[in-house]
């Protein structure tokens, strides 16, 4: 969001929290949120033109003002876009490259060679915690999903299976660890310890992702079937075809049916194994390099450090990993130029209905934003008798289900809190964080531009992603919620 953007934010929210009761903010929430989902899942309507229909009624009932509805959507479609609509392309012509050139193949031949099907979707979630480490969500999902697709293809188990314990790594780093920017700026405003914070989201997260990774992809898998989708159709693949009938048999992942079957005989060359991983670490170990520049030295204007800070960009390091790629896995997998072009050309069109839904889900929370709810809520519960670190969650909670955007939850709850924090112990001041952090996973749903990303990469309806995605973040949430807590009362 730029400078004139952001100073015309807080004038919608306040005109219209002047003019719109609480009551009549919520009733606005809950009628545009229905509105989406009725038009989508009964008359079919494409989610981007519903989520645009229901930003103007959620605008309109709570007073906004028709074209102050339209400027805060059109804000936020373009902010979206401009974030993380680049970095959806980026990682698209990085994914066909990695696809095409065979390096996709040799990552998944290596899982499954040192995997059995028992052990393959707690490998995932291993795989979504160290991308999700240091990467932002939003990359980290659209590197990810070319590994899950073939290796859901390879090894025969649902894709549900396969991709929950990924997604779930991934996310229970976003809201918990730093350098991702709600935990440091929750870090910041409560004045706790970095080190601190970053070793005890840690030990949050690995029971969590446990638990809402493996453990429920098993219950998961039995409630939402679905073939294999087709964004990687023109890859060639060893294992065995997956029928949508056969893949999703209720009451069983599959195991004893498939046996894991590597690429073993490739068309032509492929890049090594560790070839592909460090290219495909490459913009993880760029952006790792900035987030650690900034906590050692922040106030440091040296030429090493701008130039740290500036390949570690999320948008310049994927673009770097392209352009690198471009060379490496050209090379590797003997693609002519005509090859590489072919590849470049054919990676966007697929994203294009993407990248407007992810755009207009941007614009509905802009929406929800600029109508004041979310201040609304925080003054409602500022005085509540609660304990402080649950009541840091249910803050997180109820800013994230109203605008979608874990980053604007986290923000807004750790303003809230700050003067509170000043109280507590520097053990107690992390564990504040990390409680906003899993307050901020809460009920993922169709005002989340994530939502809309799983959705749509996985081939799902919007009631099977929130069969999957929405309840696993819940189970991310409430599981996290327990373990600071659990942590509370022994450290």
């Amino acid at each position: 969001m730029n400078h004139h953007q952001s100073l015309a934010a807080p004038v919608l929210a306040a005109q219209a929290a002047a003019q719109a009761s609480g009551t009549q903010l919520i009733v606005a929430t809950l009628a545009g949120v229905a509105l989406i989902v009725t038009l989508i899942t009964w008359l079919k309507v494409h989610p981007f033109l519903a989520l645009a229909l229901g930003a103007v009624a959620v605008g309109v009932v709570a007073r906004l003002g028709a074209a102050d509805t339209v400027k805060s959507f059109v804000s936020g479609f373009g902010s979206t876009m401009g974030s993380v609509g680049i970095l959806i392309g980026f990682g698209a012509m990085f994914g066909k490259l990695l696809a095409d050139s065979g390096g996709a193949d040799q990552v998944v031949d290596t899982l499954l060679r040192h995997s059995r099907p028992q052990t393959l979707p707690w490998m995932m979630g291993v795989v979504g915690a160290v991308i999700g480490l240091p990467m932002f969500f939003e990359i980290g999902v659209v590197l990810l999903m070319p590994v899950i697709i073939l290796v859901t293809r390879r090894s025969g188990l649902s894709l549900i299976t396969v991709a929950i314990p990924a997604l779930a790594g991934l996310s229970a780093m976003h809201g918990l660890v730093p350098p991702h920017p709600g935990p440091l700026v929750a870090v910041s405003a409560l004045q706790a310890n970095l080190g601190l914070t970053l070793a005890l989201g840690v030990a949050v997260a690995i029971p969590t992702i446990i638990v809402a990774g493996p453990l429920f992809a098993t219950l998961a898998s039995r409630w939402v079937r679905v073939p294999v989708p087709s964004l990687l159709n023109n890859v060639p693949v060893g294992g065995p075809a997956q029928s949508d009938s056969e893949s999703t048999r209720p009451g069983t992942d599959n195991v004893e049916h498939y046996a894991l079957t590597p690429d073993s005989s490739p068309d032509r060359p492929r890049p090594g194994f560790a070839t592909t991983m460090a290219v495909i670490g490459l913009p993880v170990v760029l952006m790792l390099a900035s987030a650690v520049a900034d906590v050692m030295a922040p106030q440091s204007r040296s030429m090493l450090k701008h130039a740290v800070t500036f390949f570690g960009t999320p948008v310049v390091a994927l673009g770097l990993a392209v352009l690198v790629g471009l060379v490496v896995f050209g090379r590797g997998a003997q693609m002519t130029r005509s090859d590489l072009a072919a590849t470049m050309d054919s990676a966007l069109p697929p994203i294009s209905g993407i990248l407007l839904i992810v755009g207009a889900g941007g614009g509905f929370k802009q929406v929800l934003v600029d109508t004041g709810i979310a201040n609304w809520v925080a003054d409602s519960v500022r005085d509540s008798s609660l304990p402080i670190l649950l009541l840091a969650w249910c803050v997180a909670a109820v800013i994230r289900v109203a605008t979608g955007s874990a980053t604007v939850a986290t923000v807004t709850a750790s303003g809230i809190l700050a003067p509170v924090a000043a109280d507590l112990t520097s053990t107690h001041a992390s564990l504040m964080v990390l409680a906003i952090g899993t307050g901020s996973l809460f009920l993922s749903h169709v005002n989340d531009a994530g939502f809309w990303m799983v959705k749509e990469y996985l081939g799902l309806d919007v009631v099977q992603n929130l069969k999957t995605w929405t309840v696993m973040e819940c189970v991310i949430s409430v599981v996290g919620l327990a373990g600071v807590l659990t942590l509370s009362a022994v450290v």
